[in-house]
């Protein structure tokens, strides 16, 4: 079932992802102590269990080259000479959170991304997970897995990290028009995508992942029906068909191209709705939020078996309460509280290394926040929620209107105090966990400067 043009218009708001509630700009702001935050962290961990582990995500921000449609936080720079620095940071800040725990932490889930990371040389990259694993345990059902970019993925990249434990890839392919890819200034062959996909399934990689973007510049049904028809033939297990998020107000880089050449509103949803139909086609299942995946992929059983998560990384299938992040602009999850590193590569390298936390922000969840972020998740991962714990709050009757404009709509289902998104709402997730977002609706902030929006 597609929207039609009058639900586009009116739900094709500024939206966050929900990859956390709060959402980061509506933290309280207040930077924690390195105290405070490190008994948040020694707290999730001994509440957790051998069984659940914990997430590992480490942040590579460098880059030769700036990708324009891109919205992480990057370092663009073609000097290899600072790998080494940067590494012993990201070790030392480990060492760090190493000193709170009791027992050895077990690693459940372990993920790479940038950035680029394998603008590391595969022996920079075997340094940085040798010591980061160096005083740990293995989680016998573990899940590591990297973001690798097309050109520079070497089959010694794939291999030093095999031999490690990594077992999933993940290649930002977006579109394969050369005159997209010309304006986005990340032209990449197809026979590089191909290359990189055959090499990582020789060496040994279980599951390969494909990122997407539909609403580019210059992007028409034409290239997204071609990209699609060329990548279904290199078949990778999972697929993430993002929407592209235009902000140039914060990311200068995409001021080289203007509004007048993205696909809006109607047009951009046409794109999504035409390669949701292909990769359906193809035998892709959609998780949700714009994830696909083939029947084999643990992404679908964790989906098909309500034991899918979503965190600061996206979904995934691991359920850990602590992810700890590591890296100049890297987000932990430490369950009762968020901290973010700070943003400036020297500035992290400067604090870490002199045996402190490069604390940048972060947040205390209140009883509410967790109440909220549990029904959020559930509408993120499960598709349905239990609304028992929100009706008993003040702030239901503010959420409570904006859920029946929803019903009236058809994109929710409520019976009681059960929530469940229908075939329609599938694709406006974002927005309906935003009704329960009351952090976002009570401010007055200029959500335009904050988010993408939701199509």
């Amino acid at each position: 079932m597609k929207l039609d043009s009058n639900l586009v218009k009116k739900y094709n708001i500024p939206v966050p992802r929900y990859t956390s509630y709060p959402t980061v700009p509506y933290w309280d702001n207040q930077k924690p102590k390195e105290s405070q935050w490190l008994d948040v962290v020694k707290h999730t961990f001994d509440e957790s269990n051998d069984r659940e582990g914990i997430s590992l995500y480490i942040h590579l921000p460098f880059c030769e080259s700036l990708c324009t449609y891109c919205g992480c936080t990057t370092r663009i720079t073609k000097n290899h000479r600072i790998e080494q620095g940067y590494i012993c940071a990201v070790l030392s800040e480990w060492k760090q959170y190493l000193k709170v725990f009791e027992n050895k932490p077990i690693i459940r889930e372990l993920h790479l991304g940038g950035g680029t990371p394998t603008f590391f040389s595969p022996k920079s990259l075997r340094t940085l997970v040798s010591g980061l694993l160096e005083h740990c345990e293995i989680h016998p059902e573990r899940e590591f897995g990297f973001e690798g970019h097309p050109n520079n993925t070497t089959k010694e990249h794939l291999q030093v990290l095999y031999d490690l434990g990594f077992r999933r890839v993940s290649y930002g392919i977006q579109d394969l028009d050369l005159k997209v890819q010309q304006t986005i200034n990340r032209v990449q062959p197809y026979e590089n995508v191909e290359r990189a996909t055959v090499d990582a399934r020789a060496v040994g990689y279980e599951s390969i992942n494909f990122d997407l973007i539909y609403g580019l510049p210059h992007q028409t049904a034409t290239s997204v029906a071609d990209t699609i028809q060329q990548i279904a033939k290199l078949s990778p297990d999972r697929i993430a068909y993002y929407s592209y998020a235009h902000v140039p107000w914060i990311k200068r880089g995409q001021r080289s191209y203007s509004c007048a050449d993205l696909p809006a509103n109607a047009e951009k949803q046409q794109l999504y709705d035409l390669g949701k139909s292909l990769l359906t086609n193809l035998g892709y299942v959609d998780i949700g939020m714009d994830h696909f995946a083939l029947k084999n992929d643990e992404l679908y059983k964790a989906k098909n078996n309500g034991k899918l998560h979503r965190n600061f990384m996206g979904y995934t299938t691991s359920q850990s309460s602590l992810l700890i992040g590591l890296g100049t602009s890297a987000i932990s999850d430490a369950k009762y509280g968020y901290m973010q590193n700070s943003k400036k590569v020297e500035e992290y390298k400067e604090v870490v290394l002199d045996a402190q936390l490069a604390i940048f922000k972060g947040h205390i969840l209140t009883e509410e926040d967790l109440n909220i972020r549990a029904v959020i998740k559930d509408i993120t991962c499960l598709g349905k929620a239990d609304l028992h714990q929100i009706m008993n709050h003040d702030l239901w009757h503010q959420i409570e209107g904006r859920l029946l404009k929803m019903k009236l709509d058809g994109l929710i289902k409520i019976d009681d105090d059960h929530l469940e998104v229908t075939t329609l709402g599938k694709s406006l997730v974002r927005n309906i966990a935003n009704a329960f977002d009351v952090k976002y609706h009570g401010s007055f902030t200029m959500r335009d400067n904050l988010f993408s929006k939701a199509i």
